[in-house]
């Protein structure tokens, strides 16, 4: 039998109890309970169709040895019935079998038991032992029986229902219980279509809607669903129904002339003896929608743990700040998909975020249980931002007074914001957070709240009156509007009421802090005086006091003590930098100019969060390594970094040796390095790293990027694989065409086709882009076209890969022509 023509068969096939000679097939039988004393029937409102099982419990071999095996079939039949044998005490001689692309190689050895067996399969194949107990039981009752072979040997003949299809007698080449469990676990690999095989099985793909019937008996209809995993599948491609209502209401019992039982009774089995089979999953969900609004996000979805049903925590990044909330909003679509877990799993949050520009949202599922979280997207929203903007309604000049009525908003915020009021020169600060309906309708998002009125004593005359927005985020102070008036009262000059002189020079930056120099007077004082300094929209004041010799020789009456030179720290990115003289006496206040600069950012604030980088993420077959940096500017020690590759998560200390970085940041040190190697990955993937946060602050996000990873086939020591594609005959030629790559290299490896009898060995490596697309870490010179004479009537044509170092060759498929 062909490889097609096998696994057809296989996924034909109905499973679930003895199967008769009549076509009552086992997926038809409804089992009475076989749970030993005191087991509790599973809860059947449970059962979700989309995950019988997790791929985390179905691939697991480690759950249980060959001793522990043995203690629990013990625990089903403590003996058999005299004279016949039963599970507990079944011996056989075993043969060894090869690696391939499904199993690593089985070492045989003489009378071996049932427990030894299934653990050796388990751990070749990589799946779950006590999934392998429960189809023992579904298929044949195995684990309960005391005398399986009693009426002949059928049962251990078709242990695991392997190659017997409902429509005809079980294959015998497949009998024998060493025989059933090895290739049943095999086709269930085989079922995953895995790196080195075709994809060949994919008419119940996971993640997109199928068809699943309820019993072989087409008129009985069918159910669609979306299939969550690929142990799943592997599931419904060994037994192609799904249990109707019927069976469901029926627990062990039996349903309606439409029930069909088989993965219903799976499911039965391993909770009444392993717990549930879905307890190690990851969680599921979906980052539906992300909306920005001046000074936050709004981001909708749903997310839930298949090992619960209560709702689970989400975790929302916003750039470098995460915050946790419950996903526990009502949604009856969810509910309704997944009726076991209720509808409480939704989520609608609204997070602040820092003002305007590009924020990068993340959302993941935080695992309950064993498992890891699942990220469930990434979006980047752009949020208004820009300089303030506003204006003045209306200034009422009285004697002695004037009064300012305006509006102002930043576009980075909705909150009130800060204006300063210049009369003349002097200044005032006020927060613009009345309610007005001067705001223009193109920011009704910003809402009303953003009027002033202020009312400051003037000298009389003809001024000035301006406003400027202090900036929040993205921008700069703008000089939003200005207007003259006229103040009452008498407008003669005096020497008395001169307001200060002075000069602003420099300008000097350095990470979070930036110094300015300069000097100032008053011409009503010889004393030094006061002057502000203003850096954004932060001020400080200092005194003007130091000595300034060439001050004094320009203004000999007043002195040398008016220089100045005043530092403001916590301070970053480009700012303007104003400096003020203040007067005293009568008069305004002076500004001495102001100057626009780019300031470094100081890492050493308390309490801020991580800082680093993703540097690389260079891939190979089945791995992704990602390098990098990472400093908490609280510690100068290493700290750890989380690094997420899909729904993985790995931790690692960033603690190798990163010179660069240590020119940089020479205060924390060299140590602040990281590489990383995540593997069983593949696919397209978002890589992303987390510094992990010491102290106050919280974690931050790094970086993220996509990388696509090529399957992991590269395994020192695996044997070659490939595909026989097709063969073709001309006269007596027989012409053979197909690919072949052994994984420890990269060069191409020799073939052998053997027609009949005879053989002949060639390379394999004419171009195959087609191959290189799928593996692309080995180029694309691994195909193979090649002839042989063969000879009149049908001729049996093989092809086998050559293994290079070590290994064993491999069969990639035979196949019959007729020469004429």
């Amino acid at each position: 039998m062909d490889e097609i023509t096998n696994q057809m068969t296989s996924a034909r096939k109905i499973f679930g109890s003895v199967i008769a000679v009549v076509l009552l097939a086992a997926v038809l039988v409804a089992l009475p309970v076989r749970g030993g004393p005191g087991a509790q029937a599973a809860d059947l409102s449970k059962f979700n169709p989309e995950q019988i099982i997790s791929d985390a419990d179905f691939y697991n071999p480690g759950t249980m040895n060959a001793d522990q095996i043995q203690q629990f079939l013990q625990s089903k039949v403590s003996t058999c019935t005299p004279g016949n044998d039963c599970l507990i005490n079944l011996r056989i001689n075993t043969f060894d079998r090869g690696a391939d692309q499904m199993c690593s190689a089985y070492k045989g050895a003489s009378n071996e038991s049932a427990a030894t067996i299934l653990m050796k399969v388990s751990q070749a194949c990589g799946l779950n032992p006590q999934a392998l107990i429960v189809m023992l039981e579904k298929e044949q009752g195995l684990v309960t029986a005391k005398a399986p072979g009693k009426y002949g040997n059928y049962r251990w003949n078709a242990a695991m229902g392997y190659a017997c299809p409902d429509t005809a007698a079980c294959d015998t080449r497949y009998y024998g219980f060493y025989n059933q469990v090895y290739m049943a676990a095999w086709q269930l690999k085989r079922y995953g279509n895995p790196p080195g095989t075709s994809q060949f099985f994919t008419w119940f793909p996971v993640g997109k809607p199928s068809a699943v019937m309820w019993n072989p008996n087409a008129a009985c209809g069918s159910k669609t669903i979306t299939i969550r995993n690929k142990a799943t599948a592997a599931l419904y491609y060994y037994t192609p129904y799904q249990p109707n209502p019927a069976a469901i209401a029926a627990g062990y019992g039996t349903g309606d002339a439409c029930s069909s039982y088989g993965n219903r009774n799976f499911y039965q089995y391993y909770t009444d003896w392993f717990g549930g089979p879905v307890k190690n999953s990851n969680p599921i969900g979906s980052f539906e929608s992300v909306q920005g609004s001046p000074g936050q996000v709004r981001v909708t979805g749903w997310a839930l743990d298949p090992d619960t049903a209560n709702p689970i925590q989400v975790h929302v990044y916003v750039d470098n700040a995460s915050t946790a909330y419950t996903a526990d909003r009502d949604r009856p679509d969810v509910g309704a998909a997944y009726p076991g877990f209720g509808s409480k799993h939704g989520f609608d949050v609204t997070v602040p975020v820092s003002p305007g520009g590009s924020h990068k949202i993340c959302v993941y599922a935080i695992n309950v249980g064993a498992g890891d979280n699942t990220l469930l997207g990434c979006g980047d929203v752009v949020l208004p931002s820009g300089s303030p903007v506003g204006g003045i309604d209306k200034v009422t000049a009285e004697s002695g007074k004037v009064t300012v009525t305006g509006w102002a908003l930043d576009p980075d915020t909705a909150a009130p914001i800060t204006v300063h009021v210049y009369v003349g020169s002097a200044s005032y600060a006020v927060t613009a957070d009345q309610d007005t309906k001067s705001v223009p309708a193109s920011y009704s998002a910003y809402g009303t709240k953003h009027g002033f009125t202020y009312s400051v004593a003037a000298p009389p005359g003809d001024t000035n009156v301006c406003i400027w927005g202090i900036n929040v985020g993205l921008g700069g102070n703008t000089e939003m509007d200005c207007q003259k008036t006229t103040i009452p009262g008498s407008t003669g000059p005096t020497e008395q009421g001169r307001a200060p002189i002075g000069n602003f020079e420099k300008v000097v930056v350095a990470p979070g802090q930036v110094t300015a120099s300069g000097w100032a007077l008053d011409p009503d004082t010889a004393q030094p005086i006061q002057v502000h300094m203003y850096v954004g929209a932060r001020s400080a004041a200092y005194t003007a006091d130091g000595v300034r010799n060439d001050v004094a020789n320009a203004y000999p009456a007043y002195g040398n003590k008016h220089g100045f030179q005043t530092t403001m720290t916590g301070v970053a990115g480009t700012q303007n930098v104003c400096m003020y003289a203040i007067n005293t006496g009568p008069g305004g206040h002076t500004q001495l100019g102001c100057m626009t600069v780019n300031i470094p950012a100081k890492i050493v604030d308390q309490g801020r969060v991580p800082i680093g980088w993703l540097d690389a993420t260079p891939v190979a077959p089945g791995k992704v390594t990602v390098n990098g940096w990472a400093i908490d500017p609280d510690t100068s020690e290493p700290i750890q970094v989380h690094v997420y590759v899909g729904g993985r998560s790995v931790a690692v200390r960033a603690d190798k040796a990163r010179p660069d970085v240590a020119a940089l940041y020479p205060d924390y040190g060299p140590n602040h390095g990281f590489t990383v190697d995540v593997t069983g990955v593949s696919g397209t993937q978002n890589v992303c790293i987390y510094g992990i946060n010491t102290g106050p602050g919280g974690n931050a996000l790094l970086g993220c990027r996509t990388v696509t990873i090529p399957s992991a086939i590269v395994d020192q020591g695996r044997p070659p694989f490939g595909w026989f594609d097709s063969v073709s005959v001309s006269g007596t030629t027989i012409s053979a065409r197909g690919w072949a790559i052994d994984p420890d290299t990269n060069d191409p490896i020799a073939v052998h086709m053997y027609v009949n009898e005879a053989s002949t060995a060639f390379r394999a490596d004419t171009s195959r882009p087609d191959v290189s697309t799928v593996y692309p870490a080995f180029g694309p010179n691994h195909g193979f076209e090649t002839q042989m004479q063969g000879r009149p009537g049908v001729n049996n044509v093989c092809m086998y890969a050559i293994n290079n170092g070590a290994g064993g060759n491999t069969l990639l498929g035979c196949k019959s022509v007729t020469v004429n």
